[in-house]
């Protein structure tokens, strides 16, 4: 017992050292990190601890701001256009994103396949994914014109009359969408890459116990990928939450004034758009309330999808 108290101070005070290499390997770390450190408490740590206390007063640029407290928050609760953007964007999570997740899948089950010339196949779907948003976007302002775009020009040919995709309350976010489904490039390559992963033994054992292909995609390549729907569908969602550039496009075509964001009718006022609106009209504090209130909605939304994901996600490392 003597011999054992004697010896445990040694090796605790031993266990916390460091010897001078080890310090000295440790400051020769920080310093290769600290460019990445410093841009993180310069460009992000500062500007979101400046943001939250510009939140919290009426921000002026020429004058020092006036601390009001909450009532940038209260104010946004009794927004009428404020929950009209929320709206706007929580229609285009729900409808929008599954099916972009759905579309995505799909192509690359069919990108998978083995057919001739199937890496132009593959080429064809993911250019449009790289093609800058302002010019796509107004490349599908032609498409969706209402007198001669060729969409209504096609839908004509079968006798069916198109809608007023510019200037339809109705038609305005349904038509986003299908320009949305135009740029899923990048979600098919993510799929394409997770379905090449599948085990092949899984879907020959599957072939000999007689499944089909249609059993085999839905009992085992759709399970084996499900980590990666569960990450498109959290990508898909912080997106979303923070749509901008095809919706500003839109409007601002249309009107040919940029400050009347929303149109038609506040169709496509979604949350960033009338974040940027309020930015743009000075209101900066107004502003910055609704950055830290589509934060604390995205943290929640990835949470709660992280969350209940545990009951239809599969991960390879669980069974070792």
């Amino acid at each position: 017992m003597g011999i054992t108290q004697r010896i445990t101070p040694s090796t605790s005070t031993k266990r916390h050292h460091w010897s001078r290499r080890t310090r000295r390997n440790f400051i020769k770390g920080l310093l290769f990190i600290s460019p990445w450190i410093l841009g993180f408490l310069f460009f992000t740590l500062y500007p979101m601890a400046s943001s939250l206390y510009i939140s919290f007063t009426e921000h002026h640029i020429r004058t020092p701001s006036e601390w009001i407290g909450l009532e940038n928050y209260t104010n946004l609760l009794q927004d009428r256009r404020f929950w009209t953007s929320l709206y706007n964007t929580v229609y285009m999570v729900i409808i929008a994103v599954p099916l972009e997740l759905l579309s995505a899948f799909i192509f690359a089950v069919l990108l998978n396949l083995k057919l001739r010339g199937q890496s132009v196949y593959r080429l064809i779907y993911y250019l449009p994914s790289i093609v800058p948003l302002v010019a796509s976007s107004m490349l599908w302002m032609w498409i969706f014109n209402t007198n001669n775009g060729i969409l209504n020009v096609l839908l004509g040919y079968f006798g069916i009359k198109g809608p007023s995709w510019l200037t339809d309350p109705a038609w305005a976010k349904p038509g986003l969408i299908i320009m949305g489904l135009w740029g899923i490039g990048n979600t098919i390559v993510i799929y394409l890459s997770g379905i090449q992963d599948v085990p092949i033994s899984l879907l020959e054992a599957a072939e000999l116990d007689g499944a089909t292909w249609l059993q085999r995609l839905w009992y085992v390549t759709i399970p084996m990928v499900s980590s990666i729907t569960l990450f498109n569908l959290i990508m898909g969602v912080i997106g979303m939450f923070q749509y901008f550039t095809q919706a500003y496009i839109f409007a601002s075509a249309q009107t040919g004034r940029a400050d009347r964001l929303g149109s038609p009718l506040d169709s496509t006022l979604f949350y960033s758009v009338y974040l940027y609106d309020r930015f743009s009209n000075l209101k900066m504090g107004y502003a910055a309330a609704m950055a830290w209130i589509l934060f604390a909605i995205i943290l929640v939304c990835t949470l709660l999808l992280l969350r209940f994901s545990k009951q239809w996600t599969y991960y390879e490392d669980e069974e070792k």
